[in-house]
């Protein structure tokens, strides 16, 4: 008991000290909250991360003028308020705990306050009654720190991005200790990165184990907020009640090779708050308590002076219902806290490594304006073979290129193979290597084998010179049941360690300048690209009904995506099938269709895999595809800018896109097609409001004369075009 009153006494002297530490905050004013409201989407340079204090300095508040996060600091930290200062909108309606852990079997909360009676909402004047339990993990100390990048990406010299600054904030750490004796020496620090410029904030936790026992953190909840339900349900179940919408979430924890962020998220649980009582559904079961954590795991163990690292959890408050406008600001998030996205190299897919094939290929790309190779799957690259032949063979190909200025990148496949019963995931069920990872057999990551694929992938980079590295898995929504991996301990961890260790790659080679083109959702770790979506047999249908699919995947796969994270797929030799018809080779007979391919993609902004032996067969196909590069390089920045939708491909009438950006010379881009055998001529309504034009708009239809047009008080130009047949046609609007 005597320990026990030495510990709070000395976390009552801990707060003592961060409220004369609180003094030298600025006190936070209404004045500080937007007066204009100036839309972020189009400009957000004056709002930049601040930490303020209350006027009773019982608060420390952070915010950039965009979002508002409040916290009381006694008798125990707490979140009480969470506001979009762009709409007004209050996401809380009552407080939680700032995590959960569960501790060498056994549950804590740290921070939260008790005692708040109506959980609908919470009021100003109920704070100071809160009470807190000496059982959890108590508040410190805080620290404000700048932002310090997560990745230290180092940006190619020669590869394209719109993007090249890391994003820049304010980091808010509060640290927490426990009196109980079982977690002496556990150090728990609550980390709030908010960054300048949009409404995103990023929380993430650290337990640092500065006592004498090693410990086993089984589970980490690093979120909990108790937010207001979306709508009024009297009955129903989770599952068809709709979680409120005010916010976006997404972690670095993201796997399901399903090529978008939203079924790719495996931590974001919109659970029921049975304590809230006062919900109109009558069982209790509106989902309005948002916890964040992975679905197994971590289950580690931290030793006496190690450090473990949560997942990072990203929170983008959202001010309106329409699609494009949520679309754009989750855009915008990629482009601030992953900038590395935004680097787009013009690359080819090449079917071979015949060394008199490849160096063709250069020099083509080399004369066209292209800039990277991919030694494609079935090329025959073999990264895992370490031999000096194959070292040799391949670093002279890559030298080579780099004579002509060209990237060069390669290949690996590691899921969808067996490798043998004791490398393999362990089913947890039969305890064998049997059938049953994302795509069958799959090694581990954790297995020797997977452990040396890593080091081989790594040294076969460095000793080549390659720039590029595409990965085919692994997939870490596998777990494994071996207990003699060395990656990993068992079961429980086996997850967590997979991702971790395939994390670890893709940041070893963002760091090292190589561009990652992956499957699942690692943007938020260092990869760069993923496929834009589409199904792998119809590139064996035949060319014409590819032109449509094509755009139709376009259309559907940057709601959420940018430009430069997608990559499409063009099939000049056979692909999956479909012979003749369905492929561009011989070039010089489908010119056409060949054209029509890459307009789209680059009028899209998208790089495609043109997977073949050429760019070209002809002059006449030389001169078509570099003028498509010279014209995609002409407008690049706008073709690389965020897409706003006008209509979908349907094969009946004319669809298009629109591409914006208020910060450039070209404002806006737009690209019409018109499917149909004959021309069209057609009335159609540019949304102009995120080019960020008022009162008048400068418009010329391809490299024609610019014409001037009146903006109606929706920011709307109505424009007639006549669109060619089984063409397209490019509207640039400044």
């Amino acid at each position: 008991m005597r320990r026990i009153l030495a510990a709070l006494l000395l976390f009552q002297a801990s707060h003592l000290l961060a409220q004369d530490k609180i003094t030298s905050l600025p006190i936070w004013k209404k004045t500080e909250e937007p007066v204009k409201k100036q839309d972020w989407l189009i400009n957000s340079k004056d709002r930049t991360a601040q930490v303020y204090r209350s006027l009773t300095n019982k608060d420390i508040i952070l915010s950039n003028g965009l979002i508002k996060r409040s916290f009381r600091l006694q008798p125990n930290l707490a979140c009480t308020d969470f506001s979009n200062l762009s709409n007004g909108q209050q996401l809380l309606r009552a407080v939680c705990p700032e995590a959960k852990l569960t501790i060498n079997g056994k549950p804590y909360n740290v921070g939260g306050l008790y005692g708040q009676k109506q959980k609908a909402y919470l009021l100003n004047q109920w704070l100071d009654g809160l009470t807190a339990n000496d059982s959890d993990f108590l508040f410190k100390s805080y620290r404000i720190t700048p932002i310090v990048p997560y990745i230290n990406w180092k940006p190619a010299a020669n590869e394209w991005a719109s993007n090249r600054q890391q994003p820049t904030g304010k980091m808010l750490t509060f640290s927490f200790e426990s009196s109980l004796p079982a977690l002496k020496g556990i150090r728990v620090n609550i980390n709030y990165e908010l960054y300048d410029g949009i409404p995103l904030i990023c929380k993430w936790l650290s337990v640092e184990n500065k006592g004498q026992q090693t410990i086993k953190l089984d589970k980490v909840i690093n979120e909990l907020i108790a937010a207001h339900e979306e709508e009024s349900s009297v009955d129903g179940n989770p599952g068809n009640i709709k979680p409120p919408h005010g916010i976006y979430v997404e972690s670095n924890y993201a796997f399901n090779n399903s090529m978008n962020a939203r079924l790719s998220d495996q931590t974001t649980h919109w659970n029921t708050d049975s304590t809230y009582t006062s919900q109109v559904n009558y069982n209790l079961k509106t989902p309005c308590l948002l916890e964040v954590y992975p679905p197994i795991g971590p289950g580690v163990e931290i030793a006496p002076g190690n450090t473990f690292k949560s997942i990072r959890t990203n929170e983008l408050l959202l001010d309106s219902y329409d699609r494009d406008r949520n679309g754009l600001a989750q855009r915008m998030m990629y482009r601030k806290i992953a900038p590395w996205s935004t680097e787009n190299p013009i690359f080819m897919h090449l079917i071979t490594i015949d060394p008199k094939v490849v160096k063709t290929a250069v020099d083509q790309c080399a004369e066209t304006g292209y800039e990277a190779i991919i030694l494609s799957f079935g090329s025959g690259l073999h990264m895992e073979d370490q031999s000096a032949e194959n070292i040799i063979k391949i670093k002279e190909l890559v030298d080579y290129a780099h004579s002509k200025g060209i990237l060069m990148g390669g290949y690996s496949l590691f899921s969808s193979r067996r490798i043998n019963d004791e490398e393999d995931v362990i089913d947890p069920k039969t305890g064998k290597a049997d059938v049953h990872a994302q795509f069958g057999h799959a090694p581990c990551l954790g297995s020797n084998w997977g452990l040396a694929y890593l080091n081989k992938i790594k040294e076969f980079i460095k000793k080549t010179g390659l720039d590029i590295f595409e990965n085919d898995g692994p997939y870490p929504g596998d777990v494994c049941a071996s207990t003699k991996h060395p990656g990993h301990k068992g079961l429980e961890d086996s997850q967590w360690a997979q991702i971790e260790l395939q994390k670890g790659l893709y940041r070893w080679c963002n760091e090292n300048g190589i561009y990652v083109n992956a499957p699942d959702w690692y943007f938020l770790d260092g990869t760069h690209k993923i496929a834009l979506g589409y199904r792998e047999v119809n590139f064996s249908l035949p060319r014409e009904q590819q032109v449509i699919l094509n755009r139709q995947n376009i259309y559907d796969g940057t709601w959420e995506k940018t430009p430069t994270m997608s990559w499409g797929f063009v099939p000049l030799t056979q692909y999956q099938g479909g012979g003749e018809a369905a492929t561009l080779e011989p070039l010089s007979a489908h010119l056409n269709a060949y054209e029509q391919l890459m307009m789209q993609y680059y009028g899209a902004g998208i790089q495609a895999c043109y997977r073949g032996p050429r760019l070209y067969d002809t002059q006449e196909t030389k001169k078509l595809v570099t003028n498509v590069i010279s014209w995609y390089k002409k407008y690049r920045t706008i073709l690389n800018s965020d897409i706003i939708h006008l209509r979908r491909a349907d094969g009946r009438e004319w669809d298009g896109i629109l591409h914006v950006n208020p910060n450039q010379k070209e404002k806006g881009l737009a690209m019409l097609y018109n499917p149909s055998a004959e021309k069209i001529t057609r009335t159609i309504i540019l949304p102009l409001y995120y080019t960020g034009l008022t009162g008048q708009a400068n418009i010329r239809e391809k490299e024609g004369k610019a014409v001037s047009y009146t903006l109606d008080n929706n920011n709307q130009v109505i424009y007639e075009v006549t669109i060619p047949a089984n063409g397209y046609t490019w509207l640039v609007i400044e």
